[in-house]
């Protein structure tokens, strides 16, 4: 979410940027380092998202792989848990983590989890507030006759970052409630748990990157509105 003109509220993002950067060193760091150490269990990722599925008693939800690096997601819409080649092949701590964190989002869907109702509903706004709220908040900006489209631009843009906030809940669910069901279902030894432990902290690290973002570029467009 790049904005522009630069000013001297750029400052605001700085810390925000600068924990982006260090949230994706670390999960390609704990991705890589535990997608080498094998799983007691030897079951691929796309056998443990299955058997995790139907654990929970999730028949109509399909298992997939895609191409790509970090692809891995859940369609909600397709039904289906999408996991990147790596992830689907492999037997790798980081593989099982992975897998079982995409199936907690089929979980959370199949049984109404609040907060993901709530981000499912708010990503028609927020795709577009992402897209659009900025270049509309510029056009009110140098356009002194559009000035209450910088207000517009604001409340399209506040939709973007509410959705970021309520993504955070969401992704730290699925990711406990891969661990209790790895650990709990006998797919994890006791040692083998702090592995995918990491890969999935790692991993909501980029979501709090991408939350912290949004909230200081939202603090940057009112402190330039309020400047008007």
């Amino acid at each position: 979410m790049m904005f522009f003109p630069l000013d001297s509220t750029l400052i605001l993002l700085i810390p925000a940027i600068l924990l982006s950067i260090y949230a994706q060193f670390a999960i390609r760091s704990a991705y890589s380092k535990w997608s080498k150490v094998r799983s007691s269990l030897g079951m691929n990722g796309a056998q443990i998202a299955q058997r995790l599925l139907q654990q929970n008693g999730i028949y109509d939800v399909e298992v997939e792989e895609v191409g790509g690096s970090l692809s891995d997601h859940y369609d909600s819409r397709a039904k289906k848990v999408r996991l990147s080649s790596d992830v689907y092949h492999s037997t790798s701590l980081a593989a099982l983590s992975v897998a079982a964190h995409e199936t907690g989002h089929a979980i959370q869907h199949a049984t109404s989890y609040g907060p993901l109702n709530i981000r499912q509903s708010l990503f028609p706004i927020a795709s577009f507030g992402t897209n659009w709220g900025i270049w509309i908040f510029l056009i009110g900006m140098f356009i002194s006759s559009f000035s209450f489209l910088m207000d517009v631009g604001i409340l399209l843009f506040a939709g973007a970052v509410i959705f970021q906030i309520v993504t955070l809940p969401v992704e730290f669910n699925a990711s406990n409630r891969a661990l209790a069901q790895l650990s709990t279902g006998g797919y994890l030894r006791t040692d083998e748990i702090n592995g995918a432990k990491k890969v999935l902290n790692a991993a909501a690290l980029t979501y709090v990157a991408a939350a912290a973002l949004a909230v200081l570029h939202l603090v940057r467009l009112l402190i330039l509105r309020g400047d008007e």
